[in-house]
């Protein structure tokens, strides 16, 4: 049974369901952003800031990300493989680990930008390297980070946003990040239940909290697909909701991104909403500590 007091329950049923969103994009606070970039981002779900770094600080980070691919002990969790090859996928918890990243993640560009959207300071909720490397990194299907967040970490709301640096360059060959506009608005109710342990295999290959074909069908109806393409060291904004994806690499050249969540310290995590135990913390911190 649905918990109708809950306005973004899901995987109670056998089919998906679309519902409005009840809480706002992006608030009114003041910030780096301008006027037409706030209401870009509510308007569309994402936005897109090419060159936001520099290709020596692009060249850092890139190094600091395989060095910890390389390095990182067999028996620790936080690293996730290709179910086939076993090559690195992600590396999570980069804001525990690393100092260039905790550097990062504090730096104005990225966070003077999530506070001014959120409205409120903000918390890491989740940080990884996402590899995908040349002519076989895997496709990421299509989802909405918010309905896994919500249901097995217990996010309560959506004031959370993602950023993605890219590390290398994004083009259309490599697998880039890809949005629908505007999907932020629509919270899709997914079919199933979660499983036991769901984020052991999810993070490989996700099966549940995952839309349906015409759940995607009804969130590109009159709308097409989005995949911001530029430079190393540019920056994608995006809403927590907003549904993403991306394709494999067929290229020749890698792609590289870093990703990390930014979430109102209004909105720390509860109990999941669903009847399973949290998601280990290198997902999901669950200790709220403002970056300042």
């Amino acid at each position: 049974m649905s918990d109708t007091t809950d306005p973004y329950y899901s995987r109670t049923s056998d089919t998906c369901e679309a519902a409005p969103r009840v809480d706002p994009t992006a608030s009114s606070a003041p910030g780096p952003l301008t006027t037409d970039e706030v209401w870009n981002y509510e308007h569309d779900g994402f936005l897109f800031a090419p060159g936001l770094f520099s290709q020596a600080e692009v060249d850092e980070l890139l190094t600091e990300a395989t060095t910890l691919a390389e390095d990182w002990p067999e028996s620790e969790a936080g690293i996730v493989r290709e179910p086939d090859s076993g090559t690195v996928r992600s590396v999570f918890r980069l804001h525990k680990i690393s100092d260039a990243y905790q550097r990062l993640f504090a730096d104005e560009r990225l966070l003077e930008r999530a506070k001014q959207l959120i409205g409120t300071d903000v918390y890491i909720h989740q940080s990884r390297i996402n590899f995908k490397p040349a002519m076989n990194g895997k496709e990421f299907f299509w989802h909405s980070d918010f309905e896994t967040w919500h249901v097995e970490d217990g996010m309560p709301r959506m004031r959370a946003l993602s950023v993605s640096v890219f590390l290398t360059e994004s083009h259309e060959f490599n697998g880039p990040l890809m949005l629908i506009p505007g999907s932020h608005e629509t919270y899709i109710r997914c079919a199933g239940a979660t499983p036991k342990n769901h984020f052991e295999r999810s993070l490989r290959r996700q099966e549940y909290g995952v839309p349906t074909c015409e759940a995607l069908e009804t969130l590109l109806a009159g709308k097409e697909i989005v995949a911001p393409k530029g430079p190393a060291g540019s920056v994608v904004f995006f809403d927590c909701n907003t549904m993403h994806g991306s394709n494999g690499n067929l290229s020749p050249t890698p792609r590289v991104n870093l990703f990390s969540v930014y979430n109102s310290v209004a909105n720390a995590v509860v109990n999941p909403f669903c009847d399973r135990p949290p998601r280990p913390e290198y997902l999901a911190e669950r200790t709220v500590e403002p970056i300042k």
